[in-house]
């Protein structure tokens, strides 16, 4: 199995204050989840979870944003702060605090809305802050596509590093293809992950990227 544990950051920008408060704030949720009694979690993830059917329907449209900050376990948390910690805080170095708020919240709520409607009668949860990642990831792919990123290969324990459009490209042709096999609903409710979310917030990541990468170069020109 591999996983990106580090990458060419970005020099001479802003600090990425606000990708290490998401990241906090991730986790407080997480311990907070977790202190809850089965019965009071399970009433949690239910009020504040995205439910494809209530989306759709139009009600507690609150959750689009309140899911993003929900985890459903400890490698779910930790493999989403990891991507996270990596990609993310280049993209706030370039772009800015204040924008990638707006990035980082439009792609998790689009991400949400991705898995509604290619889901549109589940009555399960979806949470997790994937397709927000996914979204920076998007970004990423589009703003530093040469960039180095370096692999942990756990099964020999040791690293490599690859550029960015490489390892994104394969990770992004992953989703498509088992987003593909969860078109029905049976296979769909039995997947156990958001892959249309994935796919919807890489999507919207890309196309912010290139407005975004435009909108730095144009800052620096007039700087």
């Amino acid at each position: 199995m591999f996983f990106p544990i580090g990458d060419d950051n970005v020099k001479g920008h802003s600090k990425p204050i606000l990708n290490y408060l998401f990241i906090i704030v991730h986790v407080a949720v997480f311990f907070y989840e977790f202190s809850l009694p089965e019965a009071a979690l399970n009433q949690f993830i239910f009020t504040y979870g995205s439910i494809p059917a209530e989306i759709t329907s139009f009600q507690d449209l609150y959750t689009l944003f309140t899911c993003i900050f929900l985890h459903g376990g400890w490698m779910h948390l930790l493999g989403n702060m990891l991507f996270l910690w990596v990609f993310g805080d280049n993209i706030e170095s370039s772009i800015g605090s204040f924008r990638y708020f707006i990035f980082y919240v439009g792609g998790g709520v689009i991400a949400s809305l991705a898995h509604a409607f290619l889901s549109p009668g589940s009555q399960v949860p979806c949470v997790g802050a994937s397709g927000a990642i996914a979204a920076c990831l998007g970004a990423y792919l589009v703003m530093y596509p040469g960039s180095r990123v370096r692999i942990l290969f756990i099964l020999f324990l040791t690293t490599f590093r690859v550029s960015a459009i490489y390892f994104l490209g394969f990770w992004i042709i992953q989703q498509l293809v088992s987003g593909v096999g969860t078109l029905s609903t049976a296979a769909a409710e039995s997947a156990g992950v958001a892959y249309w979310a994935h796919i919807g917030g890489f999507v919207f990541g890309v196309i912010a990227g290139f407005i975004l990468r435009g909108q730095v170069k144009e800052l620096h020109q007039h700087a």
